[in-house]
């Protein structure tokens, strides 16, 4: 491709990680070393900052400010979730032309990568010479044509912890719980619930059945799960995912909206009053009486900067500055991607997947990652996760427990 010069807009889109910013960090440092790049912006809020022309210039900030944003999480340029009619990219190549834009990156998930393989195809039928690059983020860790994603392993270090932590706390208060439900994040794909084993140390340590969208879900088995794993600790610790379904397809627990109720991608928009967790939780105790209770840190694991993955901040960085570094060697209409070159020690190296196939495609989790009964995870899971979140975790104590022999009569 053309080598062009002039200016580079970057935009962050969808929901936040704790190291969507590292790449951000990564794309303004790159760009900074190259000359063909005149100006480097920013649009406010995504792409409804290119319709709205609301632009910051990202040349004037300090390299101390950019250095700390690679620390610090949310997306700090803004986010938001827009799906652009024909009309919306007539006026976002306007704003290209006007400002000399020749170099795009945007930083996103599944439906971001569609709008930038969009704009790259329209500019190249409108004759418009402009480079565009996808950077990929997203907790859900479900972009194809990547082993992993920049975000995930940050969000999967809180849920893998979260869940054997917090197991520990249940395993204290069995006189006043039974049964604690933590829900994850995870639209269709299960990683980030996956992720809860990756703590587990013994087959009795939580978390004792975990539940992802790739299998149906059955009501009847999970009460009989629960109620069989009750039986014989006394406890039960349940991670679910948020997307699960049932066979017919329906969310289980949350009564989805109407037409109304879709973002804009298309995508079923559950009540925010309702979710999985706090369904469960509410079966367990009317249809077999035991005490429960749910759990919902959503936002809370997302970006929560205590359990960043130290590999996660720097493979964000990373994708960030190759999206620029490709960029003025020629290349656009790709997504950055992290292909593992070694499990022990951890290695990866960074590569190109085409815009038009990464577009809405989606990476859900294997099958064989799940086991038979459809309510645990596998251990081969654990090669896989466990280099992303930079574990294994600290180990903690537990007492041998020698009982002091009873002195006396007790009735």
């Amino acid at each position: 491709m053309k080598m062009l010069k002039g200016n580079m807009v970057v935009a962050q889109s969808g929901g936040p990680t704790a190291v969507i910013n590292a790449s951000l960090a990564g794309v303004i440092q790159e760009a900074r070393k190259h000359t063909q790049i005149a100006g480097i912006y920013g649009l406010v809020h995504g792409i409804e900052g290119a319709l709205k022309e609301e632009l910051i210039d990202l040349s004037l900030e300090s390299p101390q400010t950019v250095e700390l944003l690679i620390q610090t999480p949310g997306s700090a340029l803004g986010s938001c979730r827009h799906k652009l009619s024909d009309d919306d990219y007539d006026r976002i190549l306007s704003l290209f032309k006007v400002h000399d834009v020749r170099y795009f990156v945007y930083i996103g998930g599944n439906d971001s990568m569609d709008t930038c393989h969009r704009i790259s195809a329209l500019a190249g039928s409108y004759g418009y010479e402009i480079q565009v690059m996808g950077v990929p983020k997203t907790v859900d860790n479900d972009l194809a044509y990547t082993d992993h994603t920049p975000g995930y392993g940050s969000a999967a270090r809180f849920v893998a912890l979260a869940t054997r932590d917090t197991g520990r706390d249940l395993e204290s208060m069995t006189t006043f719980d039974d049964v604690s439900i933590l829900e994850t994040m995870g639209r269709n794909a299960g990683w980030l619930t996956a992720s809860a084993v990756l703590g587990k140390v013994e087959e009795d340590e939580a978390p004792h059945l975990v539940y992802v969208p790739e299998v149906p879900f059955d009501e009847n088995q999970f009460l009989d799960d629960v109620t069989n794993i009750h039986g014989r600790l006394g406890r039960v610790f349940v991670v679910v995912c948020e997307g699960v379904r049932d066979v017919d397809g329906n969310y289980v627990g949350q009564q989805v909206l109407g037409s109304s109720g879709r973002d804009a991608f298309g995508h079923a928009l559950p009540t925010l009053t309702a979710g999985v967790a706090s369904y469960l939780s509410g079966i367990v105790g009317q249809r077999l009486g035991l005490r429960s209770r749910f759990l919902r840190p959503v936002l809370i694991g997302r970006g929560f900067t205590a359990c960043v993955a130290e590999s996660d901040r720097r493979e964000a960085l990373l994708v960030g500055r190759q999206a620029v570094a490709q960029l003025v060697k020629g290349e656009g209409g790709f997504m950055i991607t992290l292909q593992r070159v070694s499990d022990r020690p951890y290695e990866s190296v960074t590569g190109l997947a085409p815009l038009a196939e990464v577009a809405n495609a989606e990476k859900l989790l294997p099958r064989e990652y799940i086991n038979e009964a459809g309510n645990n995870i596998n251990h081969g899971f654990f090669d896989y996760a466990l280099p992303l979140v930079d574990g294994p975790f600290p180990p903690l104590a537990r007492l041998k427990g020698a009982r002091v022999g009873k002195q006396i009569a007790h009735h």
